[in-house]
């Protein structure tokens, strides 16, 4: 049990630098542990896909090689570039990395919370104050940032994203973005938004899936736009649950689309799509298969908030779907503890 008032340390599974890679031409996901395994377990697929001649599973393999290098690197270098940053970039926005206050939200976000936290709040009076966009998916819509957040916020990516500061990858899958924790919008931002606002309104929608025992996030933003990254294929989320926000600029295209949950036979059977708005964030479960359709024009950047409860991922890694083998990581890490949260009711999570 962990002690009161003592910094927790964070994990992530050691299946992190084997299980997942994308392999974005073939429009698939992978486990790779060496070059027998892979034709082994994904020689028809990929063959099917465009994988046809020695050459071509070779690159391949020489791809999925320098993926797992980077893997492993990852924690180091993200701190490493993070540090640099702290010490040598000048926002052009400062008043964003001040501690998130209420006149940064939309009225109705502010409401949502207020009411969820309030004595006698349950799902059905949630309901009434969001957009149920899917009742079987279990997806929900709620304006978030005023449009004068997200015009600050989008000034500051843009002038990180167009100086010479050092940047990583978003995630596994988007080449085009920024990490939040590397620019030092966690602490003022991210973690508010998570512990004020976001923990009591999904412990409402979801507390089958830890929503009531958020207790770290991976955030980022993502950038689509012509010559970059247009459409990002179908996945899951190392997350317990999402939150997307649309923060511009202006585009058309790139609705998000949705399946089932990602362990259900035919689980993009008939997608649900789901027009982005501007200031408005999507709430979804993390194991809901869902990707975006091609970019139109214009660029589109998103705010995307992976909620992780370490009551849940300790029992079972999303990923590679076993008990995860801990490894200690840098920050957040994938937000694993060896340690149980304390007061935790296991069983109200089964």
């Amino acid at each position: 049990m962990a002690t009161a008032g003592a910094p927790r340390r964070f994990c992530r599974c050691a299946c992190f630098c084997s299980e997942n890679l994308y392999v974005a031409r073939y429009g698939l996901h992978v486990r790779f542990r060496g070059e027998q395994q892979l034709r082994r377990d994904y020689g028809p697929i990929l063959r099917s896909r465009g994988c046809v001649s020695p050459k071509d599973f070779q690159q391949l393999v020489g791809e999925l090689e320098q993926e797992v290098e980077r893997r492993q690197r990852l924690g180091q270098e993200s701190a490493a570039r993070k540090a640099l940053i702290s010490k040598s970039y000048l926002p052009v926005r400062p008043d964003v990395y001040n501690t998130l206050q209420d006149e940064a939200l939309a009225p109705e976000f502010l409401a949502a919370a207020e009411y969820s936290r309030s004595p006698g709040a349950d799902f059905e009076g949630l309901l009434q104050r969001l957009e149920t966009v899917s009742g079987e998916k279990r997806i929900y819509r709620v304006p978030v940032f005023t449009a004068a957040f997200c015009q600050a916020l989008l000034e500051e990516l843009e002038h990180f994203e167009q100086s010479d500061m050092p940047k990583g990858r978003p995630n596994t899958m988007n080449n085009y973005g920024v990490l939040l924790h590397e620019l030092g919008l966690d602490e003022p931002l991210v973690t508010p938004l998570r512990e004020r606002f976001l923990q009591p309104l999904m412990a409402l929608l979801y507390p089958d899936c830890g929503g009531g025992w958020l207790d770290s996030h991976r955030a980022f933003v993502v950038k689509y736009a012509p010559g970059q990254d247009r459409e990002l294929g179908c996945h899951y989320d190392n997350a317990e649950l999402t939150l997307n926000v649309a923060l511009g600029k202006a585009f058309t295209g790139g609705a998000l689309y949705f399946g089932g949950l990602f362990q259900a036979p035919s689980a993009l059977t008939r997608p649900l799509e789901v027009e982005h708005m501007v200031g408005q964030g999507i709430l979804h479960r993390g194991g809901q298969l869902h990707g975006a359709r091609p970019l139109g024009t214009g660029e589109r950047w998103n705010l995307v908030v992976w909620l992780r409860a370490s009551a849940v991922r300790n029992r079972l890694c999303p990923m590679c779907c076993r008990k995860p083998d801990l490894v200690d990581d840098e920050g957040f890490g994938d937000g694993f503890t060896r340690e149980e949260p304390t007061t935790v009711d296991v069983c109200a999570l089964t």
